[in-house]
């Protein structure tokens, strides 16, 4: 049986850089807002995968009100979202994400993310998918205010 999950993120950019998406961190002269390292890549993936397989949600597993939280590699977060949807009986089939980022520029990161999430997630890496979008200037993306991810899992029942 294959299950669909879906997973957004949001953060504001403040104080100094880097940024980290897909576990990497990115020049970018401003860092974001977060509990976590702010990973919006990471944190929408792991929605994703915890929606696919009913298990809640980030928020609820790993609390911004939770200092063990406080500064957390992100990835950490998703190789455990990926052992406890492993020891409920789920396999990934393959994730995609979509940054949205007026800036930095993404392309040159692209493929070590994507090496990044196939190796958390035990996957081919043709499995993992990565996609970064403008929002041609509109909005809090366009105005440069903060970065988003949107993803979606494809897992199933390996019982």
């Amino acid at each position: 049986m294959f299950r669909v999950g879906y997973g957004y993120d949001v953060h504001k950019f403040g104080g100094k850089g880097p940024i980290t998406l897909g576990g990497e961190k990115i020049d970018y002269p401003q860092g974001v807002i977060a509990h976590s390292d702010g990973d919006v890549l990471i944190h929408a993936l792991c929605d994703a995968i915890l929606g696919a397989s009913g298990l809640g949600d980030i928020g609820e597993l790993y609390p911004d009100t939770d200092d063990a939280f406080l500064n957390i590699d992100s990835r950490i977060l998703l190789r455990d979202t990926f052992k406890r949807i492993t020891k409920e009986g789920y396999k990934i089939s393959n994730v995609d994400i979509t940054v949205m980022a007026q800036a930095p520029k993404l392309l040159p990161h692209k493929e070590k993310m994507r090496s990044n999430l196939a190796q958390d997630l035990n996957l081919p890496l043709n499995a993992v998918n990565i996609k970064a979008t403008t929002t041609e200037g509109l909005g809090f993306v366009g105005r440069k205010e903060g970065i988003a991810a949107s993803a979606t899992a494809l897992i199933y029942d390996d019982k």
